[in-house]
């Protein structure tokens, strides 16, 4: 606009004018220079969100009658599978949120958070351990060995819970454990299972079987590795995400925990941390720029839980050099993003509904109900990391499918090879 021009709209009008520019370069340079979003307080209200009715309705002792079990259309055993659903939540809630209950510290809002889940996990291991509670959970049969395994893996990754609960809930705890001895796993990632429960009683200096423990690590080590950071779930390999639903975090847990009590599986670490850190990097480059990733294999309805492996990584500071600790958080952060903010993800009581990306019950396999979806909590455990630590105060970085869909240039992509 020319000077003639300018003035011939009166003062007024001219600073009206350029006050409204003002004000929308303000925006434009606020929405350029956004200060990035607490990631951290996103996640504790993620994981709120999700654990909360598990945990607090089985403290109260009213989990199982209010939690409901939805079964896959295709369901097995429905009476079986009702009655270990409860486990299965509890289970895979508390490996998921162990770390973090364990930890000390944080914001004011956090500690009395952390405080109110680690009351809520007191009260609800005495109540799945009890016979005479209403919330005593099934602790017999195929299914239970497997959900035993992953509340024996959140009290392996929570010291401090199994040190504040109370004699009796102990020994309770330790005899509810002991009834999964009867059950033979079946020969895939099973065996792993039972392993992890002798891991549990190895940790806690009560008397373990090392056969169970030794047969899961031999079989995954010595027979079923198949290359590029990958096992196969028993003889024959599958496309699907069970190295990470379970394979690799569990082996890493189990070999960090009896190595505390003898150097006898010294000579596999080596090939384990390359291995564990390839699949890291696998991992990282499937999840796509909106946090998507590709819908193989069963158990999808884990959703999140599809990044157990990469999480517990990141939790136990071993994530490869190829991989910032930020830009792994902010790929997390966009699949949690996406996986729970479908619409219809939860019920309206807040219990999760079956689905990969809101409510899509076709895709269950047999085995899956309400509890079952619960392994999606695995994607929470770098909460375990205190906010100094530079997973959470380092700024968000794009990760590897942003990079290369926005044109930028990195180096390529190589096999593990190990011999």
């Amino acid at each position: 606009m020319s000077l003639t021009i300018l003035r011939k709209f009166p003062f007024s009008v001219l600073l009206a004018v350029l006050l409204f520019y003002a004000s929308v370069g303000s925006v434009l340079a606020q929405k350029n220079n956004r200060v990035p979003q607490n990631d951290r307080k996103n996640w504790l209200n993620y994981m709120d969100k999700v654990a909360r009715p598990v945990m607090m309705n089985l403290a109260n002792d009213e989990l199982k009658k209010n939690m409901p079990v939805v079964l896959s259309s295709r369901i097995d055993n429905k009476a079986s599978r009702e009655k270990v659903a409860y486990l299965e939540a509890f289970g895979r809630v508390m490996s998921g949120i162990g770390p973090w209950l364990n930890l000390e510290g944080g914001s004011k809002e956090e500690v009395a958070l952390r405080n109110q889940y680690r009351q809520w996990a007191v009260k609800a291991m005495a109540n799945a351990v009890n016979p005479s509670a209403r919330d005593y959970v099934q602790w017999e049969g195929g299914q239970p060995l497997v959900d035993a395994s992953f509340l024996a893996l959140g009290l392996v990754r929570c010291p401090w819970l199994w040190q504040n609960l109370d004699k009796t809930v102990q020994e309770q705890t330790i005899e509810a454990f002991k009834l999964t001895r009867n059950t033979v796993p079946v020969y895939s990632n099973w065996i792993l299972f039972s392993g992890m429960i002798e891991a549990f009683f190895c940790k806690y200096n009560i008397d373990y079987d090392p056969v169970r423990v030794e047969y899961g690590i031999r079989e995954f080590t010595e027979h079923w590795y198949v290359g590029d950071g990958l096992y196969s779930d028993g003889m024959n390999f599958n496309l699907d995400y069970y190295n990470s639903y379970v394979i690799q975090p569990y082996l890493a847990t189990i070999l960090e925990t009896v190595r505390k009590k003898t150097d006898r599986y010294n000579g596999y670490m080596p090939k384990v941390d390359k291995i564990s850190k390839r699949y890291a990097v696998v991992q990282e480059r499937l999840i796509h720029t909106d946090g998507s990733f590709p819908v193989l294999g069963r158990s999808i309805a884990y959703r999140g839980g599809a990044f157990h492996h990469l999480a517990d990584v990141a939790q136990r500071q071993q994530l490869p050099e190829e991989l910032d600790p930020a830009q792994v958080r902010s790929a997390l952060t966009a699949v949690i993003r996406k996986t729970l903010d479908a619409p219809s993800t939860f019920t309206k009581d807040g219990w999760l509904n079956i689905g990969l990306y809101g409510s899509q019950p076709g895709i269950a396999e047999f085995y899956i109900t309400t509890g079952s979806l619960y392994l999606c909590s695995a994607i929470f455990l770098p909460l375990g990391l205190p906010e100094s630590d530079e997973f959470w105060s380092a700024p968000p970085a794009a990760w590897t499918a942003v990079k290369v869909w926005s044109g930028q240039d990195l180096p390529a992509d190589h096999a593990l090879e190990v011999h």
